[in-house]
């Protein structure tokens, strides 16, 4: 009997400069099948979620709510899979636009945050399920926006600085933060140096420079891969093999 392949994880990808990182080093190690589609690239987004087993969105610089076509392809798309019952895993811009799709507002966040910052898993089972049992992470964040709670999700952490900073909502979830950074990818963004930026320095404690992201990579970054490897391994065991 000839068994059928599962079929693959669907990745949309907004910026050439955003890409999946960690989380394709995770699904190779476990050998699952991934689709990259990157639209600055030229490549299109599919029209629905036939043939892909589970769902991941990437970040980007441009804010959820701008009226560009891609973003409202992708947020189709989570509908779709969720209404397929396909995992949905989305990371800053992807957790935002998750929220937008269910209806949730995305707007200005309390305080950027750029850096290594702390939040604080809700008392709650699936914030447990999700991140483990510790009583503070810290992630790795780049984002000046935030989503506001969907009816219906649960909120799994926060901080002073972006009030949800995840929510789980059935097999799915969003984050406000980047798990899937490695040193290349972290590196790579850690040499941005604009006037924009250094002014969000200026302005925002919660705004790190570029040295003090690279200097404290090798303090932060294999625990938040160890939780990235948690994450991805709950959001992949709702796919279904059969897509």
């Amino acid at each position: 009997m000839q068994h059928q392949a599962t079929p693959p994880v669907l990745i949309l990808q907004h910026l050439s400069g955003d890409g999946p990182a960690y989380l394709a080093t995770w699904l190779q190690r476990q050998g699952i099948a991934f689709d990259l589609r990157n639209t600055e690239a030229g490549d299109a987004f599919p029209e629905h979620m036939g043939g892909h087993a589970a769902l991941a969105i990437l970040g980007g610089e441009m804010s959820a709510n701008d009226a560009l076509p891609s973003l409202r392809r992708a947020e189709l798309l989570i509908l779709d899979a969720m209404a397929r019952n396909r995992p949905v895993i989305g990371h800053c811009l992807g957790g935002q636009l998750m929220a937008r799709a269910l209806g949730a507002a995305v707007g200005p966040s309390p305080a950027p945050e750029v850096g290594w910052h702390d939040i604080t898993p809700a008392a709650n089972a699936e914030a447990q399920a999700w991140f483990g049992e510790a009583p503070t992470l810290t992630v790795f964040q780049w984002h000046e926006e935030a989503f506001a709670l969907p009816v219906g999700a649960t909120a799994l952490a926060g901080n002073a600085a972006c009030t949800y900073q995840a929510f789980a909502i059935g097999p799915h979830l969003a984050m406000q933060f980047h798990v899937e950074v490695d040193e290349e990818k972290l590196t790579r963004w850690s040499m941005l140096d604009t006037a924009a930026y250094r002014a969000q320095q200026q302005r925002h404690t919660t705004v790190q420079g570029g040295r003090t992201l690279r200097e404290a990579m090798p303090r932060h970054l294999p625990a938040q891969q160890a939780l990235a490897d948690r994450i991805y391994a709950r959001w992949w065991s709702r796919a279904s093999p059969s897509g």
